[in-house]
């Protein structure tokens, strides 16, 4: 295999349909801001045999191929990273409460130099012990990147032209992911009932489900629409390190299909209890990078985000069990203390530069050159007056020869999805439709785990 200097990064997003502006602009952080030459591809449209005839010196995997207990890597890929034993290979993840196993079965057998978790530093050791690698990094779910910069001074508003006092869009978590999972939809459910009675004249957009979620330019023009939304930290209180938790959580919910999360909580019993809040698992999130870069006067629970956000000069903190609601309405309401609180969010969390993806790319290279990368590859191709060899590779259609198959593919996971979110929003698909396809899908969830 020729060597290829710079990076392969390989990453997996949908072809068509919705998706989440915030994992975009992570994959695209790489190649515009890192010193290397970034070559990247989307496993979702197959395998490039041109690939096969080089090896980069790094290759970096993004964690949108490692959502689940599915990596969406073909057979082909997998080999490739054999392949390229010489390459440093870096592995980035989030979303780790589950399939540890097989996560860390991964990294063992494709030979994983260097990990990027949201885990903290103190349990790092969680991956050392269990695969070997020492190169080990905690990293943010996202940053503050020029497109998020960019919309926000296109699309939010001035506070007077606003309409929405409150917003949020949070979405039903499941049970195995323990107490923490209920918080996205407790914080939305509790504040509207106490707002119903203590803030009657509050104009509120707040929605949990599925099928109320936003994409795109609806969601930027919701943002800007806000004076305020609400938010809790991302992440879970259970971190199922062997698998135990959630495998009892498919058992149980086969077997009670109607179950809701407090049934489902105490059947899973002594089991959830052995993992709830065992490993912290909590952190900051691109949300709260958003609503600082619109203007947004954020109302969380309180929490640590990472050490990032702080009570009273960048949000105004809600006890979890709604205490000082009253407390939080009075601040809200203050204008001058609403404006400080987002005066200050914005020019410490989005202006300072601190948390940026420039930053964090730049971070990243530092990392790579311990590595025995040389971090000014892209410099010396730019100035040597050459374009990559595999930009042209890439444009010329490297896929074409399996673009049929893999639209079919996408076009039935486009229809199921719909059907999926019609079930959810339509009286007939709750009460008919879901209790007939719940066991198919968990069944379904577990072969593809087990394979």
């Amino acid at each position: 295999m020729r060597r290829q200097t710079g990076l392969l990064l390989l990453y997996h997003r949908p072809v068509f349909g919705k998706d989440a502006a915030t994992v975009r602009e992570h994959i695209s952080s790489f190649s515009e801001h890192s010193r290397l030459e970034v070559v990247a591809i989307n496993t979702a449209l197959g395998f490039p045999p041109q690939l096969s005839a080089v090896c980069f010196d790094g290759i970096v995997l993004h964690y949108s191929l490692f959502g689940s207990g599915y990596y969406p890597m073909s057979r082909e890929f997998v080999d490739y990273l054999d392949l390229c034993g010489t390459s440093v290979k870096i592995a980035f993840f989030q979303d780790e409460y589950y399939f540890c196993p097989k996560r860390f079965a991964f990294i063992k057998e494709h030979g994983i130099d260097c990990i990027f978790t949201l885990l903290e530093e103190r349990y790092h050791d969680i991956y050392r012990e269990r695969t070997g690698v020492e190169s080990i990094h905690t990293t943010l779910t996202g940053y503050v990147g020029t497109k998020l910069i960019a919309m926000g001074q296109r699309y939010a508003r001035s506070e007077s032209a606003r309409t929405v006092d409150i917003g949020y869009r949070g979405r039903e978590l499941l049970p195995y992911m323990g107490q923490a999972a209920r918080e996205k939809t407790w914080i939305a459910q509790e504040f509207k009932r106490q707002a119903a009675v203590a803030a009657p004249d509050l104009v509120l957009d707040i929605e949990t489900k599925e099928f109320k979620r936003l994409y795109g330019k609806d969601w930027y023009r919701f943002l800007g629409n806000c004076k305020g939304s609400l938010g809790v930290e991302a992440g879970v209180s259970v971190f199922d390190l062997d698998g135990e938790v959630y495998d009892a959580y498919l058992e149980l919910s086969a077997a009670f299909p109607e179950a809701g999360f407090d049934s489902m909580v105490e059947r899973l019993g002594p089991v959830m209890a052995r993992w709830e809040d065992r490993i912290f698992y909590r952190t900051i999130s691109p949300r709260h990078f958003e609503a600082a870069a619109f203007g947004i006067c954020q109302i969380l629970f309180e929490g640590s985000y990472s050490g990032i956000l702080e009570p009273g000069r960048h949000y105004i903190p809600l006890k979890k069990d709604f205490s000082n609601f009253d407390d939080v309405m009075n601040v809200f309401r203050s204008g001058s203390a609403r404006r400080e609180l987002v005066q200050s969010a914005r020019r410490e969390l989005i202006h300072s530069d601190d948390y940026t993806y420039r930053r964090f790319i730049e971070e990243f290279d530092t990392i790579l050159e311990s590595h025995g990368l040389n971090a000014s590859s892209k410099h010396c191709s730019a100035s040597a007056g050459r374009r990559p060899a595999w930009d042209h590779v890439l444009r010329r259609g490297a896929y074409r020869c399996r673009s049929l198959p893999i639209l079919l593919r996408l076009s039935l996971i486009g229809v199921a999805r719909a059907f999926r979110q019609w079930t959810e929003a339509s009286r007939i698909g709750r009460s008919l439709i879901a209790p007939l396809i719940r066991p198919l899908i968990h069944a379904y969830k577990a072969r593809r785990r087990a394979g």
